[in-house]
């Protein structure tokens, strides 16, 4: 019996990691991933979706806020799908987010979205 198994390379987002550098899909620089989420696509609504609630989220929801930092309908999908977090360069300096199912690949440390730079989520 031939079992399929799925790989990383399948997978864009189980390969991203932070520090990696992002580009659009003009191949323009966009920033850094500071933080990588997988999403939960079954989740009906976004509550109990922030994180599992150990010491390290407690602090960084305590210093920083809760992520995704973006109005109420873009979190939802967020959480949903997944996403990540990028710090913006140039024009756009700041953080934005981008949702996982606009990563198209990954290749040589970089993080291709199959999306133009304008298209993220910026950080509220």
């Amino acid at each position: 019996m031939l079992m399929h198994t799925t790989d990383d390379r399948d997978r864009p987002m189980a390969q991203i990691r932070a520090g990696m550098r992002v580009v659009d899909q003009s191949g323009d620089d966009v920033g850094t991933v500071k933080l990588v989420r997988m999403g939960d696509p079954q989740a009906v609504t976004t509550e109990g979706q922030g994180g599992g609630g150990g010491l390290a989220e407690t602090l960084a929801g305590v210093i920083g806020g809760t992520e995704p930092d973006v109005p109420a309908q873009f979190a939802a999908q967020l959480l949903r799908s997944g996403y990540l977090k990028i710090d913006c360069s140039g024009v756009l300096a700041g953080d934005a987010y981008v949702p996982a199912d606009e990563v198209a690949t990954v290749r040589d440390d970089i993080v291709h979205l199959s999306s133009d730079s304008d298209s993220l989520i910026q950080e509220s």
